[in-house]
This record gives C-alpha cells, sequence and structure tokens, in this order.
C-alpha cells in the first residue's frame, strides 16, 4: 500500500514539474565540471598598456603577452573539444607535478607571475641604466617531492632556518649541504598570518643531499623611476615575463623599439636576463595571427622550432623571431627594419 502511494505521489510530481526537472537536468550538465582542461588558440594582452612609469616614453606599437585560452570541461565543452581539432584536452592530474594539488598549483603559478614580474622589472631597469633596490625578499614553499620527510606545507613563508634569518635560498641550500643525511633542520614560517615550527630531514634524493622542497624568492622592488604592473586576478604563470620586460625597457628609453609594430611574443625572463621556454606555442601563434600581429618573438629551442613548422604548415603571414636572452631581442628590435 504504502509502494503504491508512493509511486503515485511520484507521477504525479514528474507531471506536475517537468520544466523544473528539465532546468535542473540542463544545470548540472552546463556546470558540473569534469577532471578535464581544454586548451584553445588564445589572443595577447598588451602588456605596453599594463606598465605605469613615471615619465614614460610613447610607444607607436606595442608589446604583447600571448596567452593560451583554458576552458573547464563541462558535458557541451567535452563533445565540442572532440569534435574540433584545433582544441585539446587534457587530465588535470597530467598538468600537476607529483604529490600537488590544483590549489598547490595555483599558488605556484601566482608567485611565478610576481617572480617573472620582478625579473622583467630589474632586466629592464638594468639594461637601459636605472635604479632598482631590494627592499624585502620573501621565500614560499610551492612544493613538496613525495618522497620528501617533512611537514613543511605549500604556501609557508620561510622566516628561519635552524634559527638563522635566511635572505637569499642559496643560504638555504647551504644548510641542507652541511648536513648530513638524516639530519633534521629546523624551521620558523609564517602561513595564514600565523607562525609555525616546522621540521624536514635530510635525504639522498636523485643521489643529492636535499630536503625534497621548491622555494620562490618573491622580492619587493624599489624602482627609479616608480613602476607599477596591472595584472588581473585570473592571470598566473611566468610565460609573460620576457614580453613585460621589453614593454617596461620601451617605456623607460625615448628609442620606441617597437618600430609602431603589434610585436606578440611569448618566454619567460629569469634576474640575468635569460630566455626561457614555455608550453602552448600553437595556441600562441595562433592568437597572434588571429590579431594580425607582425612580430612573434619565442624563445630559441623547441619553442621557436615549433612556431616555424607552424608557420610553415599553415602558410602563416608573420615574422617567427627566436631569442635566448633580452639583451638579443632589444639588439634585434633596434635593427629590425
Amino acid at each position: 500500500m504504502v509502494n503504491k502511494l508512493y509511486d503515485k505521489y511520484l507521477k504525479t510530481f514528474l507531471k506536475k514539474n517537468k520544466l523544473i526537472i528539465f532546468l535542473i537536468i540542463l544545470t548540472i550538465i552546463f556546470t558540473i565540471k569534469l577532471p578535464y582542461t581544454i586548451d584553445t588558440p588564445g589572443g595577447y594582452i598588451n602588456a605596453t598598456k599594463r606598465i605605469s612609469l613615471d615619465g614614460a616614453y610613447d610607444s607607436e606599437g606595442s608589446f604583447n603577452m600571448a596567452y593560451v585560452s583554458e576552458i573547464d570541461a563541462t558535458i557541451p565543452t567535452l563533445l565540442v573539444a572532440f569534435l574540433n581539432p584545433s582544441w585539446d584536452i587534457s587530465k588535470n592530474e597530467d598538468i600537476l607535478l607529483e604529490n600537488e594539488t590544483i590549489d598547490d598549483l595555483l599558488f605556484r603559478n601566482k608567485l611565478a607571475l610576481k617572480e617573472a614580474n620582478n625579473n622583467a622589472i630589474m632586466v629592464a631597469y638594468k639594461e637601459s641604466g636605472h635604479e632598482y633596490n631590494v627592499k624585502k625578499q620573501d621565500f614560499y614553499v610551492v612544493y613538496l617531492d613525495k618522497d620528501s620527510k617533512s611537514n613543511l606545507k605549500v604556501g609557508d613563508k620561510i622566516v628561519e632556518v635552524d634559527q638563522k634569518k635566511i635572505t637569499s635560498k642559496e643560504e638555504i641550500s647551504k644548510i641542507i649541504s652541511e648536513k648530513s643525511i638524516e639530519d633534521e633542520i629546523e624551521f620558523k614560517v609564517i602561513n595564514d598570518n600565523k607562525e609555525y615550527k616546522r621540521t624536514a630531514t635530510v635525504s639522498n634524493i636523485n643521489d643529492s643531499k636535499a630536503i625534497g622542497i621548491v622555494v620562490y624568492e618573491i622580492l619587493e622592488l624599489e624602482t627609479d623611476p616608480k613602476i607599477t604592473i596591472k595584472t588581473n586576478n585570473s592571470e598566473s604563470g611566468p610565460s609573460g615575463g620576457l614580453m613585460t620586460s621589453l614593454a617596461i625597457y620601451n617605456a623607460l628609453t625615448s628609442e620606441d623599439i617597437t618600430n609602431g609594430h603589434i610585436i606578440v611574443g611569448t618566454g619567460t625572463i629569469d634576474s640575468d636576463g635569460n630566455v626561457g621556454s614555455v608550453g602552448g606555442v600553437k595556441y600562441k601563434l595562433a592568437g597572434a595571427i588571429k590579431n594580425k600581429a607582425k612580430i612573434f618573438i619565442v624563445p630559441n629551442g623547441e619553442n621557436y622550432k615549433e612556431a616555424i613548422e607552424l608557420k610553415e604548415k599553415n602558410n602563416y603571414d608573420i615574422e617567427i623571431v627566436g631569442v635566448s636572452t633580452f639583451k638579443e631581442t632589444v639588439d634585434y628590435l633596434k635593427n629590425y627594419d
């Protein structure tokens, strides 16, 4: 009897609420995220307009950071990606380092952007003959190896190691090198505005003494002239470093090395001006083509090789420039006809 009443009630409910049920199902289909990321051809961000600099020189052209468009996978977007050869599907677990979560990755990439912008400032100011000073240095744990014997956490800001205030990443490495295997190292850290005591045991990792952590050094710079780089909350990663450094340099110097062109590019930059490789070149180049860029700057090596192959395969009308250093890039643009 109870079952019959339940069945009758359920049938009545379904009949009267067909539209609501349909909308709920539709909402689930379009909003539930699947454990995949979809990469698509991107565009570029005008780095020149992002630089706010006292007494900046004008630029007729612009330096632009190429990017990859990433879409969260839902059932509809996944179906479109399967049918679109220019879209690629990646498992979220494949873009993570071993023993890393999505939140860890996001934190690491946010800090990588800050580090890239600091490197861009230092390189551009140094090359243009302007001054900067390091006011403050912070050291953050961004990754722990699966073999690490430590209770350190991603996001920890390291203040002291073995009761010694740290002023460089090299100091941490030196302390580790002076220890023996199975020695314990003490850390004072700050996380979420709270102070903690952590420890790490020195181990043999990849045939060397290590504690299995990766640390990023984030600087607070004082510059003359004063500079501000605007970024969006959605941005992360270091691949815009080279183009940011070029935009800063161009604002600091009277010679406009854009020569009035839309210049798009990608590549990391370190504090010594070395250009590093990046991912997603095919999407970034496609975005540059779509936006009618004149020049596409890319790191030498595999990135340059891939860009050249794509240009020839698709008959792209764009000049591909492979570079290894910031100075090499500036010299090329100064002599560009």
